[in-house]
């Protein structure tokens, strides 16, 4: 009942003539009425846009980046994030240190196929977000509605990309980038480069601000799409990105 009388206020809401909202208006109601966006996508779950925005500019960030910045000071700065890398290479002989140094350049490289892993990635926490919202809570969404959820909540993050852009070309030196915390949205990127553990900067780089904003985005969308409360939508992404958090802290506090 809840549902058709949504639908029904949604389309009283819309001008005459018109279905719904054209893919640039949800895309902007993402930042300034999520809610149409989502209402929305139980009209049509298309998600293709938000995918092929952020996709654009994780191409255009990696060029900035390996660009401007460049391999070899790239590649330092993960050595000296990294304790246990950096006594690897210590103890290691220079054909070894060699050998290393040319596998993670082959990583950085990988940089440029990020879509793919944008899109392998969001297919994967559709699924289990829709899990989750379906079987624990009794929703009723589809997997492409989560799919497209995925992809419009996940649009505040691309501001990083925007900001990593606009900060080196402004002149950010090389010595002071992180390519896994590019910019200042958390605590742990004002505390990299001191005496903090490495497990609490990772732990303080996850509550990050646009992540949050993401999360609170997304508890709106599987809220809308799949019929189910706001706190049950909460425990859904909250809960799952509270593990995530919890694994990458383990696995910093690990490798050290």
């Amino acid at each position: 009942m809840s549902d058709n009388v949504a639908m029904v206020e949604g389309a009283a809401d819309r001008p005459a003539g018109r279905e719904g909202l054209s893919q640039v208006e949800r895309l902007a109601d993402v930042f300034v009425a999520p809610s149409k966006t989502f209402q929305d996508i139980r009209r049509n779950a298309s998600w293709w846009l938000p995918y092929l925005f952020m996709s654009l500019l994780a191409i255009l960030f990696s060029y900035v980046v390996l660009s401007k910045i460049g391999l070899p000071t790239l590649i330092d700065g993960v050595i000296h994030q990294s304790a246990s890398l950096e006594e690897r290479l210590a103890s290691s002989t220079p054909e070894q240190a060699a050998t290393i140094r040319h596998s993670m350049e082959m990583q950085f490289k990988f940089m440029y196929v990020a879509p793919v892993f944008m899109l392998i990635g969001g297919a994967v926490c559709a699924g289990i977000l829709l899990a989750t919202a379906n079987f624990a809570f009794g929703g009723r969404a589809t997997y492409k509605q989560m799919l497209a959820v995925w992809f419009y909540g996940a649009l505040p993050l691309s501001i990083t990309s925007l900001l990593t852009i606009v900060t080196v070309f402004a002149g950010m030196s090389g010595e002071s980038f992180n390519i896994k915390n590019t910019v200042g949205t958390n605590v742990g990127y004002y505390l990299m480069n001191g005496d903090t553990p490495h497990w609490l900067v990772t732990l303080l780089s996850s509550v990050d601000l646009l992540a949050i904003w993401v999360a609170v985005l997304l508890t709106i969308g599987i809220s809308t799409v799949a019929g189910i409360k706001r706190g049950a939508a909460a425990v859904t992404v909250f809960g799952w990105w509270g593990l995530w958090v919890l694994i990458q802290t383990g696995l910093a506090a690990f490798t050290g």
